[in-house]
């Protein structure tokens, strides 16, 4: 794409979704985002106006729109509350791919997506590689969380308190899986996805755990790629694409009841941005919408398809739980990971807000980090108002930045995934 008039000609062809936006300004009272900056232009309104213009070339501002574009956590809040049923989470997801087609992909994006994500073994190399050495660079800062900082000033750190990668990964643990179904008739394929496998493996134990409990045969191949959210987030399709194309590949012959993942965003990636983004070859359409179909989330797997034990109520523990976005506003999961808590004997003491994001966003945290800090103050609010003493959450992201936000208030809240809780009972 050579000028802007090129890029007006194909933004244009968004027209017929974003003309569906009535400008009602509904989006304004949901927004994370625009609650920190009150900038109109922050808003989804404020955007889809901005596109509009860039493609009717009334605005010849590419950059401003582009930054403004990327300014979004893309949690689904808008679309989740707009009355007039825009889909603005595919018209930001195809805006940023003609952006990206634009601009073209940064070289830090290039190598990242294109030559790590792509290559799992080369990933799995690199996170063995930086485990080791992390200790360098690290320093631990909260021992409840399991958190560290930076050990020396480093801008893209800032001051971030974060869970370092795991000293074993969940698949140099385990290994590859390939269990027949035992007493309950069902086989699960396990897609732990990155974060899990590099960073919570026990996460990823605590769902193995469960599924044997349960007498679920496991289908856990290796070399598993990236979900591509992060890639398609920042517009680079061709990524996406051979992303979808290595995983499909792995779990085309699973013979499987069930996809299951504890990743909130790669649930929602896997169910709904694989068919509907994915436009590479057309002989794997049919394997991809299979099993988009088959994709779950663990606890609904686990509540809804195997019926969870329940146990007698812990003496004292009292957890509260965070809604993730992807499973909240994309899935309209919410029961499930609560029944999930209860039927382990847990207390669950409901937070205000469960609800709201907490503002990582995936890289919108990198990028915009004040902001992202802003947005989940709130959050941690809510969380230490609960009174419980620890928060449990469905995504591993959401951990991540919820460890954040409270290792550096040393509030003593625990942070775990539903089924690490659950699976403490097994």
């Amino acid at each position: 794409m050579a000028d802007l008039h090129g890029l007006a000609q194909a933004l244009k062809q968004l027209d017929d979704q974003l003309v569906n936006c009535m400008r009602c300004g509904m989006c304004q009272a949901v927004c994370p985002v625009f609650a920190q900056t009150g900038r109109e232009t922050d808003v989804t309104r404020g955007k889809l106006a901005l596109l509009e213009g860039l493609a009717d070339e009334l605005l010849k501002d590419p950059d401003a729109v582009n930054d403004t574009l990327n300014r979004c956590l893309m949690c689904g809040t808008c679309q989740a509350n707009c009355p007039s049923g825009v889909k603005v989470l595919d018209i930001f997801f195809q805006a940023r791919a003609i952006l990206t087609g634009y601009y073209g992909l940064s070289p830090v994006k290039k190598a990242i997506f294109r030559g790590m994500l792509a290559n799992p073994r080369l990933f799995n190399a690199l996170s063995f590689i930086g485990a080791r050495f992390q200790f360098l660079f690290t320093k631990k800062a909260d021992e409840l969380l399991g958190s560290s900082c930076a050990r020396f000033q480093a801008p893209l750190i800032a001051d971030r308190h974060f869970n370092t990668l795991a000293a074993t990964s969940l698949h140099a643990r385990t290994g590859s899986l390939n269990t027949p179904a035992g007493t309950s008739g069902l086989r699960a394929a396990f897609f732990p996805g990155c974060v899990v496998d590099k960073m919570y493996p026990s996460v990823g134990l605590a769902v193995i755990k469960a599924l044997n409990h349960h007498g679920v045969g496991v289908y856990l191949p290796a070399n598993q790629a990236c979900c591509g959210i992060p890639v398609l987030s920042s517009g680079d399709r061709q990524g996406f694409n051979r992303l979808v194309e290595q995983n499909v590949k792995l779990f085309a012959d699973a013979d499987c009841t069930a996809l299951v993942t504890p990743c909130a965003s790669c649930t929602a990636t896997i169910k709904e941005l694989w068919p509907e983004f994915y436009d590479g070859s057309a002989d794997i359409g049919a394997e991809l919408r299979r099993l988009a179909e088959k994709t779950m989330d663990i606890s609904e797997f686990l509540v809804d398809r195997c019926g969870v034990a329940v146990f007698e109520p812990v003496p004292g523990a009292s957890v509260t739980y965070h809604d993730p976005c992807h499973l909240k506003n994309s899935l309209g999961i919410t029961r499930q990971p609560r029944q999930l808590l209860e039927s382990a004997g847990a207390h669950l003491q409901e937070m205000e807000d469960a609800g709201t994001c907490c503002g990582c966003g995936g890289t919108f945290n990198i990028y915009h980090y004040e902001t992202s800090k802003k947005i989940g103050s709130h959050k941690a609010d809510c969380i230490v108002a609960s009174g419980a003493s620890t928060v449990t959450t469905s995504c591993p992201a959401c951990m991540m930045q919820i460890t954040d936000l409270l290792s550096r208030r040393q509030s003593g809240i625990g942070v775990r995934h539903v089924v690490e809780v659950y699976a403490d009972r097994l």
